[in-house]
């Protein structure tokens, strides 16, 4: 029987252990999602991206498996996961977030464990989209704190809304859409500072048509179903920027329980002025009364004192701001103090001698401050023996002094300070100083003991680490016992609490979390108020905060191909303990080097000859006794990202009447960086859809910096847009991916270059190329297809006043643009190291075409040429001028040039030109003797006809082949595209 009772005992065992190594499991988990959302992207790199609108309610569950059931702890990477929890972390399976806010977007990590293997983690990215009400700011670029928006004025309408993602704006006049070149008067444009936030419309020299309702349309293209919001502004010849008075006294004086009340007006200006008010720059206390431009304070006390403005604004040129003094009258505690016999050394008080009683009060206002003295509750007069003085030079304001000449033991008694403010309505202070018997013995006051001040033993120089909490400590004895004062005593530095002195009742001085800057020596002293006047004693202490190193670089990506050899360097730049530093080389966790400081102050590695194991995060930590800097480097062979090249001729093309086609052109950024390419993965897809479609286009040999990459898009459906990705590929694996966007638009024959700068400036529709001018101010990225000469030595530079560092060349150069904007653009020479004397830049425009034969078989082929100039600097060389014609043969004559200073100021110069062929004009800056030689030009325009009154120039030339004008052609138009297929 109980061989059977332990076969059955063994089967249980058996059993249970078969069951329980079937049950446990380590956890999983994975992120699920309900509520509101815009938009999920599926999965990649464990990761998910969750589009919400702001205001929705954000809900994610963690869903996972495992026995024992996994304990799920809901982070967030910055912040808590939500509002309610403020130990960041939410210890539930579902995270739920009402009325999401912009600033709770981000990584959200979903943890699972059950102590079975590692816990399981999943992510995911929640992105708040949100749209705000645009503001529009009128500023004017002369004349900005005149009276009212004059004719003849340049004005500045800017459009400013956040939003996520970012806005694109638009500008009407009434009914009318404004765009780039609609209208001469007109200009539209993104500051270069401002990258991107911000639309300005620009008005120059106002018209009578000018003068309109301006709307600004915001939109995020109905992302997340966010609607457009716009806001109407009206420009009148009234609009100005607002102007306030205060109405009453300044200062305000008052009693504590009184109200005050601030009256601010606002004169008649449009748009109507909101009045805001501020105290001290800060918010105003809570139990403030506002009504329009009336604030009132209600039974004010001594916290409500301070300065207050009233501040009026309009969104038209700057705010308006008027300030006024609340003073709020109030007498604080006083003190005393007693000078002992000015003739002898010790600080005792004698019998026959000299005495001074002092009496301080601070008062407000203190011109208010009035003071009388009493003896045994009579009042006392100033007389030969007993002189009163209200102030005193030596001593801080508001004092007063009671002299008693030759002390005798009559004047044994109580004296009264009594302190009051003019008008009454404050109670007064008073302050009793006894002199008796009991406490002045015949020769001196045995009850008075001057102070004395020493550091302990073993609290000077006093040593900690950063971040800890230290205290400083001065023993101080004395009767009465004075009040310590803390100061800096090696530099004119503030306390750590911010004052230039801090007190002391227990002479410890006590900081925490305590940072390297505070290393120093810190001054003890004893105040005057302990019934003595006698000189402050004082004692230093020396405090020294040890601190981890700091290090440079702190982060470097190195990319490397395989077998390279190449060094990585760590610098300390500061230590503190600095004798004793050690470094330690490791990658990912395995030590590679170690060693110790001696003399020098940074470690070098060197990979020699890069392997695959090689690739990873490399670390350098300089370690002392506070802790340990660190220097992080990223060794990868990732290839950098191509760049796509969007100044191409005929990038676009109709190939069928329902598809088209597009040659993707681009650069390899670096592409000796790393080991060689050898493919690249395409992927496209069609805007707003999901799935990318890929493939692969295998290169051939090294790719040389610079080489232009070609690859036909076929079968592209009209008129959709696309997304193209392109990912180069080494035997590393995939480098970083450039994106970009292909639009179709209709385009003719031979009008295809118009098409390519649509592609390239994001446009809604091709430029039309019958135009009578053509004009360029460079305000727009592309410079309206101008390019830079590929042989010349250096190229031009497109800048604007407001964003240009003249710090090296101060003397030369525009400080505005042709039109007086600091923000608007032009394109200018840098003429510093390394230009050369005679170094040349040349700036082609696009490819014109002479206007067709008109019906008598002659062509009218006289233009008229126009730039700005700005040549100002002692070192300007030469500004010339050229008309290239593409002919047969390419040929190319001087029209123009200009050379030496001309002052600072903008100039305009006008050629007529007589192509006979397709041409272009070349504006080529030499650059003179030295840095001083910036040369600048704006506002570049080719009409059609002579130039009317063109001013002198130094020469002016045409062909020799030109023909005759023509005065019977019709008028003609100027065909702008590219002669080239």
């Amino acid at each position: 029987m109980d061989l059977v009772f332990g076969l059955l005992w063994l089967l249980t065992v058996f059993l249970e252990g078969v069951y329980c190594q079937g049950v446990y499991a380590s956890p999983t988990v994975r992120i699920v999602h309900s509520g509101h959302a815009c938009n999920i992207e599926e999965e990649r790199y464990t990761e998910r991206v969750y589009t919400i609108r702001e205001g929705e309610t954000l809900e994610l569950t963690c869903l996972v498996t495992g026995h024992p059931r996994p304990q799920i702890r809901w982070t967030k990477t910055a912040g808590s996961a939500s509002d309610r929890f403020q130990d960041s972390s939410v210890f539930n399976e579902t995270l739920r977030i009402t009325n999401i806010q912009r600033h709770q977007g981000g990584r959200y990590y979903c943890k699972a464990e059950n102590g079975l293997g590692s816990p399981a983690i999943k992510s995911i990215r929640v992105d708040v989209y949100y749209l705000d009400d645009p503001i529009v700011t009128v500023h004017q670029s002369i004349g900005e704190a005149k009276e009212q928006f004059y004719y003849e004025r340049t004005v500045f309408l800017r459009c400013v809304a956040n939003s996520n993602p970012p806005v694109r704006y638009s500008w009407r006049r009434g009914r009318e859409v404004l765009s780039q070149g609609s209208d001469k008067g007109v200009e539209i444009y993104e500051p270069f500072f401002t990258q991107g936030e911000t639309k300005i419309l620009k008005l120059k020299n106002l018209r009578p048509q000018d003068y309109a309702n301006y709307s600004c349309i915001a939109s995020v293209r109905n992302v997340c179903g966010i609607p457009d919001k716009n806001i109407l502004f009206r420009l009148t010849n009234k609009t100005a920027s607002p102007t306030i008075k205060l109405l009453g006294d300044d200062p305000v004086v008052v009693n504590p329980g009184q109200t005050v009340t601030l009256v601010c007006i606002a004169s008649d200006r449009e748009p109507t002025p909101t009045l805001t008010w501020v105290r001290n720059t800060e918010t105003l206390p809570e139990k403030s009364v506002l009504n329009g431009g009336t604030l009132t304070l209600p039974a004010v006390t001594s916290e409500d004192a301070g300065v207050y403005s009233c501040v009026a604004n309009n969104n038209v040129g700057n705010p308006a701001k008027k300030s006024t003094t609340v003073v709020v009258r109030a007498l604080k505690k006083g003190r005393f103090w007693i000078t002992p016999d000015p003739y002898h050394n010790d600080d005792n008080i004698q019998i026959g001698r000299e005495v001074k009683i002092s009496c301080q009060v601070e008062a407000t206002p203190p011109e208010e401050l009035m003071f009388s003295w009493l003896k045994n509750g009579r009042a006392l007069r100033s007389s030969e023996r007993m002189v009163i003085t209200q102030t005193d030079p030596d001593v801080s304001p508001g004092t007063t002094n009671l002299d008693i000449i030759d002390l005798k033991f009559t004047d044994f008694g109580t004296y009264t300070c009594m302190a009051s403010l003019k008008g009454g309505g404050i109670p007064e202070i008073s302050i009793d100083v006894n002199i008796s018997s009991t406490t002045v013995p015949p020769l001196f006051f045995s009850s008075l003991v001057p102070p004395n001040l020493t550091v302990p033993r073993g609290k000077s120089p006093l040593v900690t680490q950063e971040g800890d909490t230290v205290e400083l400590q001065c023993l101080v004895s004395g009767k009465p016992k004075p009040i310590i004062l803390w100061s800096r005593a090696d530099k004119e530095a503030p306390m750590p609490d911010g004052n230039m002195q801090t007190e002391s009742y227990d002479g410890i001085l006590r900081i925490v979390n305590v940072s390297r800057e505070m290393t120093g020596s810190y001054r003890c002293q004893t105040s005057q108020y302990n019934g003595f006047n006698v000189k402050p004693r004082e004692a230093i202490v020396e405090l020294i905060v040890q601190y981890p190193p700091t290090v440079e670089p702190v982060f470097t990506e190195i990319r490397q191909g395989l077998a390279r050899t190449f060094p990585m360097s760590c610098r300390v730049l500061r230590a503190h303990p600095s004798r004793v530093l050690k470094y330690e080389w490791r990658l990912g966790s395995r030590l590679l080097n170690a060693g110790q400081f001696d003399s020098q102050d940074e470690t070098e590695y060197s990979v020699r000859s890069l392997s695959r194991e090689g690739y990873g995060e490399y670390s350098c930590d300089i370690i002392n006794e506070a802790g340990a800097g660190r220097c992080s480097f990223l060794v990868t062979g990732k290839a950098y990202p191509p760049e796509f090249y969007y100044d191409t001729y005929s990038p676009l093309w109709q190939n069928r009447p329902r598809v088209y086609a597009f040659k993707l052109q681009w650069t390899q950024m670096n592409p000796n960086a790393v080991d060689r390419i050898m493919a690249y993965r395409l992927g496209i897809r069609q805007t707003g859809q999901q799935r990318w479609w890929e493939q692969e286009i295998p290169i051939e040999g090294m790719i040389q910096k610079g080489e232009l990459i070609t690859y036909n898009l076929t079968e592209l459906i009209k008129p959709e847009a696309y997304e193209v990705r392109l990912t180069p590929i080494t035997r590393f694996g995939e480098g970083d991916s450039t994106i970009r966007i292909v639009k179709y638009s209709g385009v003719r024959r031979g009008e295809e270059i118009l098409m390519g700068a649509h592609v390239r400036s994001g446009g809604t529709s091709p430029i039309n190329p019958h135009l009578r001018e053509f004009h360029c101010s460079f305000e727009e990225e592309p410079i309206c297809m101008f390019t830079q000469e590929k042989s010349d030595d250096f190229d031009w530079t497109r800048h604007s006043a407001a964003t240009r560092d003249t710090k090296y060349t101060p003397n030369t150069g525009p400080s505005s643009d042709r039109s007086g904007s600091k923000q608007g653009f032009y394109m200018y020479i840098e003429t510093s190291r390394p230009r050369m004397e005679g170094d040349k830049a040349r700036l082609l425009s696009p490819t014109f075409n002479i206007a067709p034969k008109n019906p008598y078989g002659t062509t009218n082929s006289a233009y008229c040429f126009s730039f700005y100039y700005h040549m100002y600097g002692k070192h300007i060389g030469t500004l010339n001028a050229y008309l290239r014609l593409k002919a047969q043969t390419m040929t190319e004559s001087p029209i123009w040039t200009l050379s030496g200073n001309q002052g600072d100021r903008w100039k305009q110069a006008k050629v007529n030109i007589h192509p006979t062929a397709a041409f272009q004009m070349v504006l080529e800056g030499v650059r003179g003797p030295g840095i001083e030689g910036d040369i600048a030009i704006d506002d570049v325009t080719i009409e059609e006809g002579e130039c009317g009154d063109p001013p002198p120039n130094l020469r002016s030339s045409a062909p020799s082949n030109a023909p005759p004008i023509c005065h019977l052609c019709v008028t003609l138009l100027l065909a702008l595209f590219v002669n080239r297929r």
